[in-house]
């Protein structure tokens, strides 16, 4: 196990929230977990080389100085492609987003639409819809910024996504096969340790950790690399494609899989919408909205599949630079 090590690369101003890049030592450890959601499993052993990666997630005032110097419009504010969505009503394509929506009461946890809205009009500029703004929120993470915007950013920054690998790695801060980027212990001493949900979900929010949504990058104390927000706040993209469960590890102990990847675009696809083959990525870290009575996926091990055409009110991104690659 490596030892934790902090190495970050400069801090703006607090109001900013942390900015630079954290170096991430190459070396072994065990990804995913046999203890919890079944596409976590098996636990393996994999390595991957020295990389850098942001100290906190891309916020909203970094997202506009990208916006402003490349005129790059996001997905959620285009009108989508008919042709794209076959069989989909002509008044369901207008720009928009998913914005979380909190339930009046206890609803059934089965269906996703008891809390979600595609919202016409919300988009990073107006996270909760056309008549909202980023008032006092440059801090905090960009939202509802799908996975080809991600993309847009870290080439304009010379940079790039994490692989689940990499980001996974960087999220135990050297604890590794610890439950939590901080250790064992959910809550330790009562102190919140990230940007989650307290109370049942999506109804109630008990707000021990002074947040109904978001929170402003670098509110709760950074992991072993000196790393902030990797578990709760906002999802955060990787470039793997989903797939339902990790390969295992290879027969012989000599051939632990270096820098691994994940499945291919084509195993992607959910198998629930065969007439919309929308690919799928995987995102890491949980966030503000998981509870324990819903989605216990605030742990670096937990991952889920997310449509690379969706954004979110509870999803962002982190960019990382690798010398293997030439950046």
């Amino acid at each position: 196990m490596n030892k934790p090590m902090r190495n970050p690369v400069g801090h703006a101003a607090e109001h900013d929230g942390p900015t630079g890049l954290a170096f991430i030592p190459g070396g072994d450890f065990t990804m995913g977990s046999d203890a919890h959601y079944r596409e976590e499993a098996p636990a393996h052993r994999v390595h991957v080389d020295d990389f850098l990666i942001d100290i906190a997630p891309v916020t909203n005032r970094k997202f506009k100085e990208f916006v402003k110097d490349t005129g790059y419009v996001t997905l959620a504010e285009r009108t989508p492609d008919a042709k794209d969505y076959p069989g989909a009503l002509p008044e369901m394509l207008f720009a928009g987003s998913m914005v979380f929506q909190k339930s009046s009461g206890p609803v059934d946890l089965g269906n996703p639409n008891n809390w979600w809205d595609f919202v016409r009009g919300a988009n990073w500029r107006h996270p909760a819809g056309a008549n909202s703004g980023l008032f006092k929120r440059d801090a905090h993470p960009v939202v509802h910024v799908a996975y080809e915007d991600a993309l847009a950013y870290a080439q304009w920054a010379g940079k790039d996504l994490p692989t689940e690998a990499e980001w996974e790695y960087a999220a135990r801060g050297g604890l590794d096969a610890a439950e939590y980027a901080w250790g064992d212990e959910f809550a330790p001493g009562g102190r919140q340790m990230a940007n989650t949900w307290q109370g049942a979900f999506p109804h109630e929010n008990l707000l021990a950790d002074g947040f109904e949504r978001t929170s402003p990058a670098g509110t709760f104390p950074p992991n072993g690399y000196g790393l902030h927000d990797m578990i709760g706040n906002v999802w955060e993209w990787t470039s793997d494609w989903w797939s339902d469960g990790h390969t295992a590890d290879p027969a012989s102990p000599c051939c632990i899989p270096r820098n691994p990847r994940g499945a291919d675009e084509a195993g992607s696809h959910d198998p629930r919408l065969p007439g919309i083959r929308i690919p799928r990525k995987v995102i890491k870290g949980g966030s503000h909205l998981c509870a324990p009575n819903y989605c216990r996926r605030y742990r670096p091990a937990a991952r889920h599949a997310h449509p690379v055409d969706t954004s979110t009110s509870h999803l962002g991104f982190r960019c990382v630079m690798r010398k293997r690659s030439g950046i």
